[in-house]
């Protein structure tokens, strides 16, 4: 099956992440008109940063009528924690924006995480996605589902085990001092439901996402590059620069 992925290839990450949000944007407010609202994904990591710093300017967005998700967060992280989810989503994207979201559900997983995933289940079941920003993982994770990923579970969000190297991903990205303080456990929106959103803005950046990229958009869709899964969904565009794109042929 030949892999229905759109690449966009800029000079540098920056470029990169300004056409993601622009394309981004446009589906928006092309889901708000079409329905009179629009219901996201968010992602994190380093790898957003210019894609979200670009969305919260984007004109014409009526963001009163956006509901939002997110994608994953550590199990047992406070919310003031430097590398919690929480609080990257509201210091980069929620607070930022000009209007207040309909609604932003954050994945609380210091407490109980098996209950927040039947929560927040049962809660996305009523939200259509429309539009989810993501990114690729150097051991190709997508979101937190490190290799071997599940493809087959239905549940809309489920707890996750960290592999070593998503592990030291986070410390490297300086989220962590070191690889000990990373947590073990993750909540994680599932293959499955991201799979379900109807378009994908995959932000990829850096030298040190290339091999996951070439392994992901090119090779086998497998759950051992949880990623390459993308090549089954009908409307996924990835946004590389140079360096992430380094290793696809031309």
């Amino acid at each position: 099956m030949k892999s229905k992925i759109k690449i966009n290839i800029q000079s540098n990450k920056k470029s990169s992440g300004v056409l993601a949000a622009k394309e981004g944007a446009r589906l928006i407010r092309e889901a708000i008109r079409r329905k009179g609202r629009a219901n996201i994904i968010v992602a994190t990591g380093a790898s957003q940063f210019e894609m979200l710093e670009n969305l919260i300017q984007a004109p014409g967005i009526a963001w009163d009528r956006v509901t939002g998700f997110h994608l994953d967060e550590y199990v047992g992280l406070s919310v003031d924690h430097p590398a919690s989810f929480r609080n990257y989503l509201w210091k980069r994207f929620v607070s930022r924006l000009p209007l207040p979201l309909a609604a932003f559900h954050y994945v609380n997983a210091e407490r109980n995480p098996e209950a927040e995933c039947k929560r927040l289940g049962r809660l996305i079941m009523d939200y259509p996605i429309d539009v989810c920003f993501a990114g690729i993982g150097e051991n190709g994770h997508l979101a937190f589902n490190d290799p071997p990923a599940n493809f087959k579970t239905k549940s809309p969000y489920l707890v996750v085990k960290l592999d070593e190297a998503c592990r030291k991903q986070q410390m490297g990205e300086g989220w962590f001092k070191t690889v000990k303080e990373v947590p073990q456990k993750a909540i994680s929106m599932s293959i499955h439901q991201i799979m379900k959103s109807k378009a994908i803005i995959c932000t990829i950046p850096d030298q040190r996402k290339a091999q996951a990229v070439k392994d992901c958009l090119k090779g086998e869709v497998t759950v051992f590059h949880p990623a390459s899964i993308l090549q089954r969904h009908s409307n996924v565009c990835c946004y590389l620069d140079k360096a992430s794109a380094s290793l696809l042929k031309r």
